[in-house]
């Protein structure tokens, strides 16, 4: 870092974690750039179903104010906007079309989109669905951060107008997640907001399996399931962990089960920021498959693949207890090594102070930035 950053982030939510995964990815890339010296405003729209489901009301590293209409928005921080070193603008905010188009007026120094939902967006705006950004606007930001890496940050540019399109992948606080060290109560976990693309998944992988192994114990923790599900006795059922329970949740689990949305299998590489907090917690994980899974957790060595019901039952019954913790060990310290909160700032920091610091390399050719600037793995490595 050669400077310190003023950074206006405007996202979905960073007070609640209710119903969102949002506020659990900003808090953990917020965290590191605090731990590195720069200074974050976070805009967030006042709505009563996050009012009222508030778990981190006043954060203790980033100034934390909410607006209540695009006009207040341009208007009461508009100082803040033009002055900020980047404003970046998040997927799903509330009337995101009108947002960005008042802060793009505002003509602030660097003015980036995080797409936390990248796959679901880019099959919103293929459908014509344009709901918190249009295809008009991506080519207005300075960089598109997407939540998916590998071939989505080619399509980005070359079918969507990006300027440039840069991986940002969610991480995990490792100060927050670490194993708890209590005793095991559950054999198979997983953690998720109940989704309709992601249920069969969920019944092939957890609920089946759970039916086949009367003797096991299994839980699913997540709101907005709905009352039809029919739960086998043996699985435990929680509504709603506020973040700060699940490193002891996944810490209780003998494997933990990652589920993945069918836009983001389409798309591949899209991490779920599940997978980083179990593996920082110890746990070993069985999830299913997509493309460049294995780019990040080697298949048979950091995770287990499973493709069928039998797949899950043969890791359950079969796999013995010292193949079960070296493949805890090795996942932990992939992640502790390259998707921490702090390796994800430093990465974010060093994209900002190059396009700051080089208004020429905005109008190069994507792909030669990128080539210097993608990869978080170097990056971490030199933190």
């Amino acid at each position: 870092m050669t400077r310190t950053l003023d950074i206006v982030i405007i996202g979905l939510s960073l007070s609640s974690s209710w119903g969102n995964g949002h506020a659990t990815t900003f808090r953990s890339l917020i965290r590191g750039l605090d731990a590195g010296g720069h200074r974050v405003l976070f805009l967030e729209r006042d709505v009563p179903w996050y009012a009222s489901q508030r778990d981190l009301p006043d954060p203790d590293f980033c100034q934390l104010a909410y607006y209540s209409s695009v006009t207040e928005l341009s208007e009461s921080f508009s100082t803040v906007i033009k002055s900020a070193d980047a404003v970046i603008i998040g997927s799903y905010v509330p009337e995101g079309v009108a947002i960005i188009e008042a802060v793009a007026a505002l003509s602030p120094k660097l003015l980036c989109f995080y797409d936390i939902d990248t796959p679901v967006t880019l099959a919103k705006l293929d459908r014509g669905d344009e709901e918190y950004l249009t295809l008009q606007q991506i080519p207005i930001f300075d960089a598109y951060f997407s939540f998916s890496g590998g071939e989505v940050l080619t399509r980005l540019e070359k079918d969507y107008g990006a300027r440039r399109a840069i991986e940002l992948y969610c991480s995990v606080d490792a100060q927050c997640y670490q194993n708890t060290g209590e005793a095991c109560e559950w054999d198979l976990g997983y953690l998720g907001t109940y989704s309709p693309d992601r249920q069969p998944t969920l019944e092939r992988l957890l609920i089946e399996p759970a039916r086949a192994l009367p003797h096991l114990r299994f839980v699913v923790a997540g709101p907005q399931y709905p009352d039809t599900i029919d739960w086998p006795a043996n699985v435990e059922r929680i509504d709603h962990l506020p973040p700060q329970d699940h490193p002891s949740f996944y810490s209780r689990q003998r494997f933990t089960l990652n589920v993945t949305r069918a836009d983001m299998i389409a798309a591949g590489w899209s991490p779920s920021v599940r997978l980083f907090e179990a593996a920082a917690c110890g746990t070993p994980i069985i999830s299913d498959d997509w493309r460049g899974l294995g780019e990040l957790f080697p298949e048979g060595e950091a995770i287990c693949i499973a493709r069928s019901t039998d797949d899950v039952v043969d890791v359950l019954t079969g796999m013995n207890e010292r193949r079960r913790m070296d493949m805890s060990t090795t996942a932990r310290a992939r992640v502790m090594e390259l998707h921490t909160g702090n390796a994800r700032a430093l990465y974010l920091v060093s994209a900002l102070e190059r396009l700051a610091d080089d208004p020429a390399a905005r109008g190069e050719e994507p792909q030669r930035f990128q080539d210097e600037d993608r990869g978080e793995r170097n990056v971490a490595k030199s933190a």
